[in-house]
């Protein structure tokens, strides 16, 4: 799922953003923040970057492989169809 880390700093950087008048809030406001970051994240249906990548492999693969079935089916019909059926 989401990396804890990287929400812990986004809530840093977004208390981080809290006027100095407001610092005795800062605290709290940081854990709100890490709060409706984790639970706003963790309803999006998020994938890895790893588990991305292989699909994008798995994808580059699978259309290489429909581009060469589809320059055979066209060779097949060049063969063996009548020009009036193309």
């Amino acid at each position: 799922m989401f990396d804890p880390k990287a929400i812990d700093d986004i809530a840093n950087r977004l208390a981080g953003a809290i006027p100095p008048g407001l610092n005795n809030l800062k605290d709290d406001l940081e854990k709100t923040f890490q709060a409706i970051l984790q639970g706003a994240l963790g309803k999006l249906d998020l994938v890895t970057r790893e588990e991305f990548e292989v699909q994008k492999m798995v994808l580059a693969k699978t259309r290489s492989k429909l581009e060469d079935l589809e320059k055979k089916v066209s060779e097949m019909e060049k063969n063996f169809l009548p020009k009036s059926e193309r």
